[in-house]
């Protein structure tokens, strides 16, 4: 039988919110938030989520086709129990800030080397609309912040948990549902990022939010244990 787009749309948006709310990703939208045009910042973010998201379902899609259904099968079960018991045993352990400042002190690191470039960045997207119009038509969509938030998004993301773990459900559900889940659950985190602010990142718990993940991943792989395999 095949696998409904409901179905996919589910798993992968309570998936993808309990994933990314907390992660370095996460942080890193809320801080460059304080700092940069939040336009920009937004655009870049959610681009480049939505670009992994589409990447890694693509790649999940593809894998029946590289291997055998049941061997796919097997694979996305042991990723969503191992995942699960990675968020438990994250759940239970010390530091719990440790991902907020490590994030925060490379972002300082990076920004203080770019300060003139960041200063006279947000100077330009402050100025009247005399100045904007006789900015180039591209660079005004394509701001060196936009980028700079594209770029630490897509490569903080590139091997994490939630990219892994869209490919492991794609295996296993309709893409196209998994897509849209993955693209609504991205968008819902990174606003909260980005219009919450470093607030809201200190005031969540991610304790609560590891152990939620746990216990979803962990019913994704038993699920998948208990579910038939299609020859």
């Amino acid at each position: 039988m095949r696998p409904s787009v409901s179905q996919g749309f589910t798993k992968s948006l309570a998936m993808t919110v309990l994933s990314e709310i907390g992660d370095k990703t996460f942080f890193a939208a809320a801080i460059l938030a304080m700092r940069y045009p939040r336009r920009h910042v937004l655009s870049g973010c959610l681009g480049a989520l939505i670009v992994m998201t589409i990447l890694s379902a693509v790649v999940g899609w593809a894998a029946p086709n590289l291997l055998s259904r049941k061997w796919t099968h097997h694979i996305t079960t042991i990723l969503f129990l191992s995942f699960g018991l990675w968020s438990l045993r994250d759940a239970f352990k010390d530091g719990e800030a440790e991902e907020l400042a490590t994030v925060e002190k490379e972002l300082n690191a990076d920004i203080t080397c770019n300060s003139r470039e960041a200063k006279e960045s947000i100077k330009v997207d402050d100025d009247d609309g005399l100045k904007k119009k006789h900015r180039p038509f591209l660079t005004q969509f394509f701001s060196p912040i936009l980028l700079k938030a594209f770029s630490i998004t897509f490569f903080g993301e590139w091997g994490d948990k939630s990219q892994l773990a869209t490919i492991g459900l794609a295996a296993e559900e309709n893409p196209l549902g998994v897509v849209l889940g993955g693209i609504l659950g991205q968008a819902l985190c990174t606003m909260a990022a980005v219009f919450g602010g470093k607030s809201l990142a200190t005031q969540i718990s991610e304790k609560i939010v590891a152990l939620s993940g746990g216990i979803v991943f962990i019913i994704f792989g038993m699920q998948s244990f208990l579910s038939t395999v299609e020859s």
